[in-house]
């Protein structure tokens, strides 16, 4: 399971009100990795849930740097019906708000429509990708948490042609990939608007929206593929899109990404 030293940390006091402790090494800039900002909604969420409901939308607005320290976390329901629950969770950082999480729960109903999403085709395997290496002062340290190997594209501030990006990209630390680890690696890979850049220029997530197009992910750990592309970049802001497939090649989630992008 991804970040139990964090969850050990998440002390509730009551049903979705709760805080945790933040070490430095999951910064992401001036930042908590975003990735681990949307675990400990969906944590203190899912404590107010009767039911163990799938999560089928995940969508997060970063509106303020939060610092590493203790993060403060209160989550609500906000609807419950026949098959969906809508629920919502805020961090602060003391009395300021620098998150708000909107998730969709949804048990299955019966649908006369089934569309498989295509397989994906590597460029390489893991094994014939580069891996990224850690450059302390370059190199965000919640990245030491996660294994990335380039399929395809260049590596940030390599001066690539284009912004796309194929990655294998793994946690160090976990047995399965679940919930949770879904999440994070959704979140975890460099913009590719970034591989265009000569030299380190930042990036910061202003809005993220991660669509689950599988009801369970419980699966061994291995190599997921995410196939990443910036469609649209201007005045400092940029879209970008990202498909996550599963170790069988499965399409698994599709996340969606407002960037801003300094340089």
């Amino acid at each position: 399971m991804i970040c139990q030293e964090i969850f050990a940390s998440l002390s509730l006091s009551g049903p979705g009100v709760g805080s945790a402790r933040i070490d430095e090494q999951w910064l992401q800039g001036r930042s908590v990795f975003g990735g681990l900002q949307a675990l400990l909604g969906v944590r203190a969420m899912r404590s107010l849930l009767g039911d163990p409901l799938p999560l089928r939308t995940l969508q997060t607005t970063f509106i303020a740097p939060l610092p590493s320290g203790l993060v403060r976390v209160e989550a609500r329901q906000l609807r419950s019906g026949k098959s969906t629950v809508h629920a919502e969770a805020r961090l602060y950082d003391g009395e300021q708000l620098v998150c708000l999480i909107v998730a969709v729960f949804g048990a299955a109903r019966p649908s006369s429509i089934a569309i498989e999403p295509p397989p994906v085709v590597a460029a390489k395997t893991p094994e014939q990708s580069a891996e990224l290496p850690f450059v302390a002062g370059i190199t965000p340290p919640f990245l030491r948490m996660f294994r990335m190997r380039w399929a395809d594209g260049a590596f940030p501030f390599c001066g690539g042609s284009r912004a796309s990006t194929q990655i294998w990209a793994e946690l160090r630390d976990a047995p399965v990939i679940d919930e949770s680890a879904v999440i994070a690696l959704a979140d975890s890979i460099p913009s590719p608007a970034l591989s265009l850049f000569r030299r380190p220029s930042p990036a910061s997530s202003l809005t993220w929206t991660l669509e689950f197009l599988r009801a369970h992910v419980d699966v061994p750990a291995a190599p997921w593929l995410i196939d990443a592309t910036v469609t649209s970049a201007g005045d400092g802001y940029g879209a970008q899109t990202a498909t996550l497939f599963d170790h069988q090649g499965r399409a698994v989630a599709l996340s969606r990404q407002s960037v801003v992008i300094f340089g």
